[in-house]
């Protein structure tokens, strides 16, 4: 990854890229252990349960993949390759989860692989991180079927 690593995560949304139906765009990835019979999945802030490294697009980053990266790096501090483009998921959380702080989003997800785990970053605080097997990891991600799409995109050993 070619990108300064920050000591901080980005908070805030004023730099916040939006889609044509005023949906947030958001970049994330499939973290794959070296021999891809593994995933990272991280602790989320928010509703508690595990979930995949995501967060929004913002307009000072030139392309979806850097925006993925550093949140990889910020949520669970791992610097990654790209391996491919597992395309465009739609939201598909019910209308009652949707908030102002949550609203309606377009992800993009990227498979790669990690190269390194740091010991300290950014988000370590309030984010535990955790290696799981595909059959583990989609028990995880079931109440949230864009973030199991993007696993069933990937090309973890099932």
């Amino acid at each position: 990854m070619a990108q300064k690593l920050a000591s901080t995560a980005r908070t805030g949304r004023d730099k916040q890229r939006y889609g044509a139906q005023g949906e947030r765009l958001v970049a994330g990835v499939v973290p794959l252990s070296g021999d891809k019979t593994k995933v990272l999945l991280i602790q989320s802030t928010r509703r508690g349960g595990w979930v995949l490294p995501k967060g929004g697009w913002e307009t000072d980053e030139g392309t979806a993949e850097e925006a993925a990266c550093r949140e990889a790096w910020e949520e669970a501090g791992i610097e990654c390759k790209i391996q491919k483009d597992l395309g465009k998921i739609t939201d598909r959380r019910p209308a009652s989860q949707m908030t102002v702080q949550a609203p309606k989003a377009m992800f993009q997800f990227y498979e790669v692989i990690v190269e390194k785990e740091a010991t300290k970053w950014p988000e370590q605080h309030k984010r535990g991180r955790q290696w799981m097997s595909y059959s583990e990891a989609k028990a995880a991600l079931t109440s949230r079927p864009e973030l199991l799409d993007a696993l069933n995109r990937s090309s973890i050993v099932r």
